[in-house]
């Protein structure tokens, strides 16, 4: 069912002023925990990837998570993702307060800044189980940063 324009300009006035649950916020604060402070830049990453995924409804939480990848980014000097980065935070907030984000993507700047991706079954329930609506996550699919680490 596709929203009329007044009706998606509604849900999404809603959206930005909602506060995000507690059991994504919960699982947020967990993975932003994660990127922050894990020494492992992998493990870092993959937590990044994930708490972006969640706080992709929310403009304020979607640029805080750009602005850990940006910082990680810097940490370890990598050009290619710290330009991504920027260029990431100038549209996180925006998109997702118009509700213009592509579901999954991990924001990571290696991948297109547009393509939506399978969310992954943990995050999927999280979310589902706070109303809030996402793709279905693939079938058979552990998680898409999984998958993006092995491929």
């Amino acid at each position: 069912m596709r929203l009329s324009p007044r009706l998606l300009l509604l849900r999404n006035a809603v959206m930005m002023l909602r506060r995000m649950p507690e059991p994504v916020r919960a699982a947020f604060a967990a993975e932003l925990h994660t990127a922050r402070t894990a020494a492992e830049p992998a493990k870092a990453w993959q937590a990044a990837e994930r708490a972006h995924i969640l706080s992709q409804p929310w403009p304020w939480p979607h640029t805080v998570t750009h602005a850990v990848m940006l910082r990680r980014a810097l940490r370890e000097r990598d050009p290619v993702e710290a330009v991504g980065q920027v260029i990431r935070l100038a549209v996180a907030g925006p998109g997702s307060a118009a509700g213009r984000y592509p579901a999954g993507n991990t924001g990571r700047a290696r991948v297109p800044l547009t393509a939506p991706m399978p969310i992954p079954v943990d995050l999927a329930a999280v979310l589902t189980g706070a109303a809030i609506a996402t793709p279905a996550p693939a079938a058979g699919s552990a998680s898409a940063v999984e998958g993006e680490r092995r491929g």
